[in-house]
């Protein structure tokens, strides 16, 4: 279905705001008029070495060139200033495969690639001009990184080569995860050996541009418990004074689902918490 049509019943899941606030009413519409809401899905890297075009769709209001944006990370919350950037626009293209085209305006219900924003923009983000918007939800993957790599540069004197192309290949890539071991090792987690193999190779020709040398791709393995433990296990604290007894069980149906979605979270106000739980 066209975005006109579309955008009426998908609003409801997309937005994660009011149902009947400004931005929620112009999205529904579709309304090229209204204020600007694009969620912005993949960073696509540009001609210009280690810069990045910001892809996503415009789903109300019109972006245009020079314009004055709020940009919104996965972390933002609404009426705090954490994960907030205010940036101007430096050009909106068009993007049709490698070519870009330079336009100086794009209405709701296309894409557009979005220059000079790549620094604000980790790997996902939602761009309006109205102060009192909320989020467009960030998108979930039915896949999950869990084949891991460990890299490190041939010559130890390219380490910092080697942490930006890792930055550089977690932000043009969605799906992939790069994290640093208290070790030191530097890991890329992928969804596959394929995946894996594609991501290194990106980050030897493209994002590092050095020679590295890898480990052989490992899955964390995990297990779990499927009924309460028999046993009451008994700790004691350094002073002695203080007995714990511990219990293994299941967590129940759909907590997984809920820490997941962040209903049930470390920051989630503590009654709520334990009523949930």
């Amino acid at each position: 279905p066209s975005p006109r049509v579309s955008q009426r019943y998908r609003v409801d899941i997309l937005y994660e705001g009011p149902n009947d606030d400004e931005c929620a009413t112009a999205i529904r519409n579709c309304d090229p008029n209204g204020p600007l809401m694009m969620y912005i899905s993949k960073m696509v890297p540009s001609s210009d070495k280690g810069r990045f075009i910001a892809f996503g769709r415009v789903f109300s209001g019109t972006v245009a060139t020079g314009q004055r944006v709020r940009i919104m990370g996965a972390n933002y919350v609404p009426g705090k200033k954490d994960d907030l950037n205010v940036k101007n626009i430096q050009r909106t293209v068009v993007m049709m495969g490698r070519i870009q085209e330079s336009v100086p305006d794009i209405p709701c219900g296309n894409t557009a690639g979005l220059v000079g924003l790549d620094q604000f923009i980790l790997k996902t983000g939602t761009i309006s001009n109205n102060d009192t918007a909320h989020t467009i939800k960030t998108m979930k993957y039915s896949v999950s990184p869990v084949v891991r790599v460990a890299v490190r540069p041939k010559n130890n004197t390219d380490l910092p080569k080697l942490v930006e192309g890792l930055r550089r290949l977690s932000k043009s890539d969605p799906l992939v995860v790069c994290s640093t071991e208290e070790t030191g090792e530097h890991i890329i987690a992928g969804c596959g050996e394929l995946h894996v193999e594609i991501c290194l190779k990106d980050l030897e020709d493209d994002h590092a541009g050095i020679p590295i040398i890898r480990t052989d791709p490992v899955v964390t393995y995990k297990e779990t418990i499927q009924t309460t433990s028999a046993h009451v296990v008994m700790s004691k604290s350094p002073n002695k004074h203080n007995r714990l007894q511990l219990v293994a069980e299941p967590m129940p149906e759909g907590l997984a689902e809920d820490i997941e979605e962040g209903k049930i979270a470390p920051k989630t106000e503590p009654k709520q918490r334990s009523r949930a739980l």
